[in-house]
């Protein structure tokens, strides 16, 4: 079995390290790929040898928690987070505003010890209620054992504030007033500017989940429900979505959702007594509302324009085909890319080193100065721990497959895994199947004497085909068109479409055949067919694309599926696939020469050559939080790349 559950409680690359690891280390668990920003675990599992409950139980004994009941809502519980975020968020600024106004003698409160005491009660209030989560969570973190970023956080505030605490109440009064500096503000800042940069990410990354919230927001809360399957004496009753049940009759009107699949009983409108029409676009892409009989098809989702019908439920809940599309969707957004993993692995070993090279830097210092330059060498050793945090570097691969997957489903091109995305733009040679794929039968034809007709009333070429391989050739992509056609007719719509490479009355294993051929001169292919004489050739490829039109067979084996019939579709998947990938390369360059340049300022390295200058604790507490932002923001601009 197959889930995509909610995570709550991570704040970085380390904790959805840490719950990856935890739920892959699961008896019974075959695997499981935890989502940082879109936080939520696919896990694919035995259900005879684990229970979701037990995967909870496990999960909470490391600080987190899996979402599994049904009565719990995770849009209520993160709007109960935000608004607890916020609340700590905003307090915290009023504390800092005291420390800082205190310490700088923006109000003067009496000598400077007296300052200090002031400071150290309101730091200790900040640390106790606004950042308790931050020590809790590094506690739990350390029982494992592992560090996340709230061992950072955690380490750094409570060495700045016990080092302050002690100088204050031991070694404050006296006639020579204070000796030694303290640094309260700095306890008091990282906490503030580490809330500040969840907050905005929280924000950021709520705009980055927009498309799963579009595809959600199709389903409609209720449902007409009536006895009879046509209008005659019987009732219609407006009842819960929930409670609708496979063979119940329901009744849509104009401008109502379809609220489950289904076949037409009976349906009118004043254009077509017969008939009422259905805008399907949001499911197939089509434009042109669909005409909807008795007997036909509807989907959960869709909108009627015009008319009345009723249907007969066929599929409810998680069955309906607009569940399955949020469902792969999900399952897309909770994949890797193969770059995602290897920055998971770096992650693991991120916090334990910068934790010992923030301890080297104090003995460098402490050493360097003497006893005399031990708050020097503390302050440095704060200011890495503090900037060195991994957000960024983890938020870097997932906001921007996130974004690039859900504007990808709003264009009807629904991508089943991140390697497809990433894979999709290395693309070099594209295989397409004719029939069904290319090309589509002409309606009302005697297929007994279809021989006899001319090419061009056989078949015709699907929307925008030529436009659509054009584009692809001048992007360097070498399209080879498969058909079982004889010569002739394989020769015309080649031609017709502007495909160059074309074989004729080939077999399925013949498709496969050029796959591999292809591959093995070192080019990366993509196959595109309908049916299931393609799924042999869509395994082997190195990216599969299938047409929602078509069979079942071919869109399990595919990895990307084309909702419409727009051919158009092909290039703009491989420019989305080539705009993502650039996207979270720079996230990447961003976060690693962030710490990069970062981590030496706040260690002090310039003051070494004789440079008075040096990142404080406070100042990489604002640095860490920017960066994190900057990186969920960068890949937000991938909504509005046309």
């Amino acid at each position: 079995m197959k889930k995509t559950i909610p995570v709550v409680g991570m704040a970085c690359s380390s904790c959805s390290a840490n719950v990856e690891r935890k739920l892959n280390s699961l008896k019974g668990v075959q695997s499981a790929s935890v989502n940082l920003a879109g936080r939520s675990a696919l896990i694919e599992y035995d259900p005879s040898v684990i229970t979701l409950e037990q995967m909870k139980e496990a999960i909470n004994a490391i600080g987190f928690d899996l979402v599994i009941e049904q009565d719990r809502s995770v849009e209520e519980i993160e709007r109960r987070e935000w608004v607890l975020l916020r609340r700590k968020t905003l307090l915290s600024w009023f504390f800092a505003l005291i420390v800082m106004a205190v310490s700088m003698k923006w109000i003067d409160v009496g000598p400077k010890y007296i300052a200090n005491q002031v400071a150290l009660i309101v730091s200790l209030l900040n640390i106790w209620y606004c950042g308790r989560q931050f020590y809790l969570s590094a506690f739990r973190q350390l029982r494992i054992p592992t560090a996340n970023m709230d061992t950072l956080v955690s380490f750094s505030t409570a060495i700045s504030f016990t080092y302050s605490a002690i100088v204050t109440l031991f070694f404050a009064k006296g006639q020579g007033g204070q000796q030694w500096p303290v640094y309260f503000d700095a306890s008091v800042m990282i906490i503030t500017f580490v809330l500040t940069g969840r907050l905005l990410e929280e924000r950021a990354k709520n705009a980055t989940a927009s498309s799963i919230r579009t595809l959600m927001g199709l389903q409609p809360k209720n449902a007409r429900i009536c006895t009879t399957p046509t209008p005659s004496d019987g009732e219609v009753t407006i009842v819960p979505l929930k409670t609708i049940s496979i063979g119940d009759i329901l009744e849509v009107r104009a401008g109502e959702k379809v609220p489950v699949d289904g076949s037409v009983t009976w349906a009118s409108s004043f254009m077509n007594e017969e008939g009422a029409y259905i805008d399907e676009s949001m499911i197939t892409g089509e434009p042109t509302p669909a005409l909807k009989k008795r007997f036909s098809k509807v989907l959960a989702g869709t909108i009627l324009q015009q008319g009345t019908l009723r249907l007969r439920a066929t599929q409810v809940g998680e069955q309906t085909a607009l569940a399955g599309m949020i469902r792969m969707v999900q399952e897309a957004q909770g994949s890797k890319a193969p770059v995602q993993r290897v920055v998971d692995k770096l992650a693991m070993i991120f916090v334990p080193a910068v934790m010992s090279i923030a301890l080297l830097v104090y003995i460098i210092w402490w050493i360097i100065g003497g006893n005399a330059g031990l708050p020097h060498a503390l302050l440095s050793a704060v200011s890495v721990l503090v900037i060195a945090c991994p957000c960024a570097m983890g938020l870097a691969t997932p906001t921007a497959l996130m974004v690039g997957m859900g504007k990808a489903a709003e264009k009807n091109i629904l991508i089943k895994d991140a390697t497809a995305l990433e894979n999709m733009r290395k693309t070099d040679a594209l295989v397409i199947d004719k029939t069904g794929t290319l090309t589509i039968p002409n309606q009302n034809i005697d297929f007994t004497k279809a021989d006899d007709l001319p090419l061009e009333e056989r078949e015709s070429l699907k929307p925008y085909a030529h436009e659509a391989m054009e584009e692809l050739q001048q992007k360097g992509i070498d399209v080879y068109m498969m058909s079982g056609d004889k010569e002739e007719a394989a020769k015309y719509w080649a031609e017709k479409a502007g495909i160059r490479h074309y074989h004729s009355q080939v077999k399925p294993n013949d498709k496969e055949s050029l796959v591999r051929r292809l591959q093995a001169e070192g080019r990366h292919v993509a196959m595109v067919g309908d049916g299931i004489n393609d799924s042999q050739a869509l395994a082997a490829a190195d990216v599969s694309i299938a047409f929602g039109s078509g069979t079942d067979v071919a869109m399990d084996v595919a990895q990307v599926t084309l909702m419409g019939t727009d051919l158009r579709a092909l290039p703009e998947a491989v420019r989305l696939s080539q705009k993502t990938v650039s996207m979270i390369h720079q996230n990447l360059f961003w976060a690693f020469i962030y710490n990069l340049v970062c981590i030496p300022l706040a260690a002090g390295l310039p003051r070494l050559f004789g440079i008075d200058f040096q990142i404080t604790p406070m100042w990489a507490s604002a640095l860490m939080a920017f960066s994190s932002v900057s990186v969920v923001l960068n890949s937000l601009r991938l909504r509005f790349i046309k």
